[in-house]
């Protein structure tokens, strides 16, 4: 947005500008973030507070509490959530200002139940975290001081309320488990569900203002919002561009509107009445035809090119609005059509024509208090994803819609999201009072997100279609009608409702996992919403073998499967003491959410690794971290080489596998989860293997019966001859046994195929001087320009019972290049999940947990603050599996 010369603006929202200015149209604003009181009911807490925040914040910040992440301060601090807060600021405003016709109070994000005070007056109040809320005051403002009071109601004790007063029948889930140490009834209120815990998480039931705060005055109109979508129009072969303003007029206003995108030569003025008070004005701008359109394109598939669309308005002859925004351009469709040799349908995503398969996680809450997830966070967290070659993240319904920055570098970067609705494993209340409340969410935001490229489909909840078709909560079948009505009232009737009258650009799911337009047939509720044969499948098996792919589902889509693992030693300490260092202390304990979720790990783990048995504690503690990462990596990459080497193959009806979105990618605490990156940051194994299994050209080992099979996968967008090259080793030996390749085989682009295959008693006798037990597999492709994809391995056995694995001494040098550091690691003996770690100094590596077949190796560490090689080298420790038993 231009800014006109004596307007303090915020850019994109109001109408202010340099030249030619309509009399009494430029807007001003008041900013009013930043310092503020805050003081709880009774006064006997009273402290300075930052705008955008949270009351924990605040008083962690005041040294009124510690850390609420140390030890048990998630259950200790509960206090807070259970009383009332005020927060409350004095400010002046301009003669200019109080002079405007009209002035709002404008809140971006209020959390979440509060009522609003202007100099004493009531003028509002919320009950909605995902809101933007505006107040007229222009009548409550005076000269000199105006003290502004916002008062936040317990959300604990709300929740409480709302549910007594629905006394017709339950909506449960009543409470979370006790393992959780969570609050109840938080399907009664319209905040981040995850907020009064999960499985993953603590409870903190924040307040505050999360979003910022400010007045708008203006005199004759306000553009709200600018939105603009573009959309292929098939029959004429023509991008449109459908750009949407939000105006608010105090009187209406004739005149002109000039759309453009001088990059594209594309050009149109439209006669427009922007009627008296809020109103919204659709305009097409055609694209000229004879120019080159460059397409938005998921990462690994293409660029992310952007044009600048450019929006003025006129009245007579006077520009009375001028505002600028990014578009791109790239098409999106769900498939779900019939399947050659299998009942059921495809599911897919399809982008700019060409299916794509997404390789990604899930993205939840980056941190319990939202004004933690600064720029950098974001930037960080989502610059994994991308080098992780991840193409897709599902933003999981359970936590908060995103700021902005989030989904402007997903669009950079060529990150697609899947986006929930904020409902999560719960049945809902549809009284007209929470449905209204929600109506007015679900359009704010698809109003807000929906220009945003990298948004390709909204989701109505996370996991309620199987929650109530696979009776979670044990409700009476002669009840189920009850919650059926409500289901199809809730995120039928309403939810896919608005969406579909808001944004025709992108598909919408009811729920997840679904069977598409297979439950839309059986009445938004399908019988099994975890068929196979259609839509998206969510699964956990924490007891079966993970390395056996017999035990995982031939799905259309797994948008969610995974494994725990706890975080390293130096995320944990930060946040513990010398007694909390043992698997089975209180702390450890009290941090596990997830129901035997500790003794899970183990026995999976047990499964094919020899446990840790040091005895030293601290050792043996630092090593059952690690064995768990290991389990957690090696079970995430053997069910995502499943899903991917599935993608061109129906067997028995089941397959055609095209996208794989483990759970999860990041932390919202220092805690066991099923994450691929530690709070703060951290990469651990399994991100590290993610690089690898998410390539765009991948080999992929399995079994069948005594058969090794090697497949080839790859996304890319030509074809590839490829041979497979294995290498058979000896555990007790660097030097390869014997070296094997098949004969090149032409693999279609977008595709995955067996490309060798070989009985494992014939390939062990030809080569002689190995078994199961003494040997292992390393195989890469090749084609005509050398080394395709990464290299990858496969063990003949579990690694418990290798036979000649042998501890490695590993050393390792470390020397500084430039603005990296490497570090060279020598070896006496093959090495399985060499793992290096330098504690507390934030950074990557550009390998971490791999297979060391050979006696040197060099690694880069790229560190995010400045440090020097004597530190790295103190601090560097190197874990190998024979190092742990």
């Amino acid at each position: 947005m231009t800014p006109c010369g004596n307007c303090n603006c915020v850019p994109g929202v109001l109408l202010c500008f340099f030249f030619g200015v309509l009399p009494g149209v430029c807007s001003e604003t008041l900013g009013l973030n930043g310092k503020w009181s805050l003081s709880n009911s009774n006064g006997s807490v009273s402290l300075p507070a930052e705008v955008p925040g949270c009351v924990h914040s605040a008083l962690q910040k005041q040294g009124y509490i510690q850390d609420p992440y140390f030890r048990f301060n998630d259950v200790s601090y509960r206090w807070i959530a259970f009383d009332n807060w005020n927060y409350t600021t004095t400010f002046t405003v301009s003669t200019q200002l109080r002079s405007k016709q009209k002035v709002l109070l404008v809140f971006d994000g209020i959390d979440t139940v509060a009522s609003i005070w202007l100099n004493g007056v009531a003028v509002g109040g919320t009950d909605n975290m995902f809101q933007r809320y505006d107040f007229e005051v222009r009548d409550f403002l005076r000269d000199g001081d105006n003290v502004l009071k916002v008062s936040f109601s317990s959300p604990v004790l709300y929740a409480l309320e709302q549910k007594r007063a629905h006394s017709a029948y339950r909506v449960p889930p009543d409470c979370p488990p006790d393992v959780q140490h969570g609050e109840c009834h938080v399907n009664y209120i319209r905040k981040a569900q995850s907020s009064f815990s999960w499985d993953w998480g603590p409870s903190f039931p924040t307040m505050g203002l999360w979003r910022g705060v400010r007045l708008e005055a203006f005199d004759v109109l306000q553009l709200v919002l600018v939105s603009s979508v573009p959309l292929y129009i098939v029959s004429n072969s023509q991008w449109i561009i459908r750009v949407e303003l939000h105006v608010d007029a105090l009187q209406a206003t004739n005149g002109t509107i000039l759309l453009s995108v001088p990059e594209l030569e594309s050009e149109q003025i439209f006669h427009m009445q922007f009627l008296q008070g809020r109103t919204k004005k659709s305009f097409d701008l055609h694209i000229n035809t004879s120019s080159e359109v460059k397409l938005w394109w998921p990462n690994g598939h293409g660029d992310q090119p952007s044009y600048l669309l450019t929006v003025g308005g006129f009245q007579d002859g006077l520009k009375i609005l001028k505002t600028e925004t990014k578009v791109y351009f790239r098409t999106v469709e769900l498939v779900q059509e019939p399947v050659v040799g299998s009942p059921g349908l495809s599911f897919y995503i399809r982008i700019n024509g060409k299916p794509i398969f997404l390789k990604g996680s899930n993205w939840i809450p980056a941190h319990s208090f939202q004004d933690r997830v600064t720029p950098d966070v974001l930037r960080n967290l989502l610059q994994s994803a991308v080098d992780a070659n991840m193409n897709a993240l599902r933003v999981w319904g359970g936590g908060v819609y995103e700021q902005d920055l989030f989904y402007s570098l997903c669009d950079e970067m060529g990150i697609m999201v899947w986006q929930d609705f904020m409902f999560a494993c719960a049945m809902y209340p549809t009284d007209e009072d929470f449905l209204q409340t929600v109506r007015e969410e679900v359009v704010h935001q698809v109003q807000r997100l929906k220009s945003h490229p990298s948004i390709i489909l909204w989701s109505g909840n996370n996991e309620n279609e199987a929650a109530l078709a696979t009776n979670w909560f044990d409700i009476p079948m002669s009840e189920k009608p009850t919650y059926l009505m409500d289901y199809v009232k809730l995120y039928v009737n309403n939810i896919r409702g608005i969406v579909q009258e808001e944004d025709q650009s992108r598909p919408f799911l009811v729920s997840s996992p679904t069977n598409g337009v297979e439950s839309e047939q059986e009445g938004w509720v399908a019988a099994n919403p975890y068929d196979t044969h259609y839509g998206d499948t969510h699964f956990y098996s924490y007891s079966q073998d993970c390395w056996n792919w017999r035990n995982f589902p031939r799905t259309r889509f797994a948008s969610e499967y995974g494994y725990q693992s706890w975080p390293s030693f130096s995320t944990l300490q930060p946040v513990s003491i010398k007694e909390d260092w043992s698997y089975d202390s209180s702390f450890f304990l009290h941090r596990q959410h997830h129901d035997s979720g500790n003794q899970q790990m183990l026995l999976q783990a047990a499964l094919h690794f020899n446990l840790p048995n040091a005895t030293d504690p601290l050792k043996s503690f630092t090593d059952t971290l690690y064995i768990t990462q290991v389990m957690q990596a090696q079970c995430v990459k053997a069910q995502t080489e499943f899903y991917r080497r599935s993608r061109s193959e129906i067997i028995e009806g089941k397959g055609g596998t095209m996208g794989a979105l483990y759970w999860q990618l990041n932390d919202v605490w220092q805690a066991p989860s099923w994450s691929s990156i530690e709070f703060g940051g951290k990469w651990k194994m399994l991100h590290y293997f993610a690089q690898n299994f998410f390539s765009a050209v991948l080999p992929v080992s399995f079994e069948d019966e005594g058969t090794l099979f090697i497949y080839a996968v790859s996304d890319l967008s030509h074809d590839l001859k490829l041979s497979a090259v294995m290498s058979l080793y000896s555990w007790s030996s660097l030097d390869p046994v014997c070296t094997l390749r098949s004969d090149p085989l032409l693999i279609p682009g977008g595709s995955a195929a067996a490309i060798f295959k070989q009985r494992v008693d014939a390939m062990l006798a030809g080569c002689g001087r190995c078994s199961r037990l003494t040997c292992l597999l390393a195989f890469h492709l090749e084609g005509s320009s050398g080394q395709q994809g990464p290299t990858n391995h496969h063990f003949l056995s579990s690694p418990k019972d290798a036979q000649g694995l042998q501890r490695p001494d590993i050393t390792a040098s470390v020397q500084e290049d430039k603005s990296l550091f490497t570090i060279t690691l020598h070896s006496s003996s093959v090495a399985p999940f060499v793992w290096l770690d330098v504690g507390n100094i934030p950074g990557r590596f550009s390998s971490n947990g791999f297979l060391m077949l050979s006696a040197n190796t060099t690694v880069s560490f790229n560190a995010w603050r400045p440090t020097s090689t004597a530190e790295l080298s103190k601090a560097l420790t190197i874990t190998s599996l024979a190092d742990v038993y």
